[in-house]
């Protein structure tokens, strides 16, 4: 069995001393040390973390089996970052095990989570404030679809938001239409949500999860019944609960399989991006009655897949591949490639989505308190905490990774002359040794000169970065 160690430097505890209680840990349980990964104090200072999720990455053979910590709080700089980054890597479907305890860190990290909590500190007093309103039905924050703040704070039903969301678990459960065909419906009749934006599965499925509807009102782990007129029946809530967890597939550890144009292709005929998508497909031949397999790879417009909003637009991963690779490497099919124009809106737009990765980081962050103050009050089991933080840190992986890298752009930015030269080097390596360099190697230099691919049904524009 290999082990893999994470060292964060902290008070009273070295890197070396870490390293060596590792290797010691490692001994004494028959594990083979495979690597460390080492940061400093503080949590700016994520450089080896962030090494050993693309270390994890890598090991699509199942090089190892345990991630192995000195204690929980060794994870992060505080209770927040040290949740977000057990289930990070919890995702890969590995255990955490702290050396002093040699078990799994999850339970350690609620416990921490609750004796922070219990602690006293300014955002506890906050919170604890906060959740007293809440135990009064007094409504906090933006109030859910279907409902707007009314006097002494209770929340207060809107006419048409209230019958979109009857009509939305109708077709739910007397119609029998799942989240993407309602989502479909909805925008098909020109509906709009409260930000006058189209609908998608992820709006309509947070409608169907949301207990605000049958009247309670949940906030910091806190329920309250009958808080407010509801809008659908307790029994027809549940009903659709039970039907939305039969739909959900059994969880199961993931085998990642990236996508090489991930965040760079785009649909040619909506804008929006173009998302990987891999199916299998099961079938028996009449032959011989053999069960056959297949796994199918494309790209698909993210507008289709969770709004239905744009035609069938997808092209398979690897014709879609093979075509940017022609037009950056100079082969017969020669699609357009174009620069962008105005070098300025390039660092404007990357300024804004660096602003807008790191609210959502935030967000994210908030999300997970508000799960682990559940699970500590008791409001939500163990294994809901661990799905719902699973699917927290899958989003939180992918902010940081973009976030990673438009910082990385932005650095580029700063020199335009070497950035050109650096572009141009860049480019001559993709045409002499695509299919030498590593799969990581190839995603990175393709992100580093290639702004985004407009991709339409029959051909492909490749936009460079200036």
């Amino acid at each position: 069995m290999r082990a893999v160690g994470y060292f964060r430097e902290t008070r009273g505890h070295s890197l070396a001393s870490q390293s060596e209680e590792f290797i010691r840990f490692c001994t004494d349980n028959g594990y083979q040390a495979a690597a460390a990964f080492l940061d400093g104090k503080s949590s700016g200072d994520a450089g080896g973390f962030h090494q050993l999720l693309e270390f994890i990455k890598q090991q699509v053979d199942g090089g190892f089996l345990i991630v192995v910590v000195r204690t929980a709080q060794i994870l992060g700089e505080g209770p927040v970052e040290a949740a977000r980054r057990y289930f990070q890597l919890a995702g890969f479907g590995l255990p955490v095990i702290s050396i002093e305890t040699g078990d799994d860190i999850g339970p350690t990290l609620l416990g921490d989570w609750a004796e922070q909590r219990a602690g006293g500190s300014l955002g506890d007093k906050v919170r604890a404030a906060m959740r007293r309103r809440t135990v009064k039905g007094e409504a906090l924050g933006r109030p859910p679809y279907g409902y707007r703040v009314g006097p002494k704070r209770r929340l207060v039903v809107v006419g048409e938001e209230g019958s979109v969301v009857r009509y939305i678990f109708r077709l739910y459960l007397k119609d029998s239409l799942g989240i993407r065909r309602i989502a479909r419906r909805l925008n098909e009749e020109g509906l709009r949500t409260r930000r006058d934006g189209p609908w998608s599965m992820v709006t309509v499925r947070d409608i169907l999860r949301n207990r605000a509807y049958v009247g309670t009102y949940s906030r910091f782990g806190v329920r309250v019944p009958a808080s407010h007129a509801p809008l659908i029946s307790q029994e027809d809530f549940q009903r659709v609960q039970e039907q939305l967890d039969q739909r959900r597939p059994a969880s199961q550890s993931r085998k990642i399989s990236p996508f090489l144009l991930s965040g760079l292709a785009y649909c040619g005929y909506c804008n929006n991006k173009m998302i990987g998508v891999t199916r299998k497909q099961k079938w028996k031949r009449r032959s011989d009655g053999q069960v056959r397999t297949a796994q199918y790879r494309y790209y698909q417009c993210e507008s289709r897949t969770n709004r239905s909003l744009c035609d069938y637009h997808t092209r398979r991963a690897e014709d879609l591949e093979a075509a940017v690779r022609t037009a950056l490497t100079g082969g017969r099919a020669k699609p357009l490639i174009s620069h962008t124009r105005n070098g300025a809106n390039v660092e404007t737009y990357t300024e804004e989505e660096i602003r807008r990765l790191r609210l959502k980081a935030r967000r994210l962050d908030r999300r997970l308190e508000q799960c682990m103050d559940a699970a500590v009050v008791g409001s939500i089991d163990a294994e809901k905490l661990r799905s719902l933080g699973l699917a927290l840190a899958t989003e939180q992986t992918q902010v940081e990774e973009h976030l990673q890298e438009s910082h990385r752009v932005a650095l580029q930015q700063a020199n335009q002359s070497a950035r050109r030269e650096r572009h141009e080097a860049v480019l001559r390596r993709l045409q002499s040794s695509w299919d030498v360099i590593s799969f990581a190697d190839r995603q990175q230099a393709l992100r580093e000169v290639v702004a985004k691919i407009v991709v339409k049904d029959d051909d492909i524009e490749a936009v460079l970065r200036p």
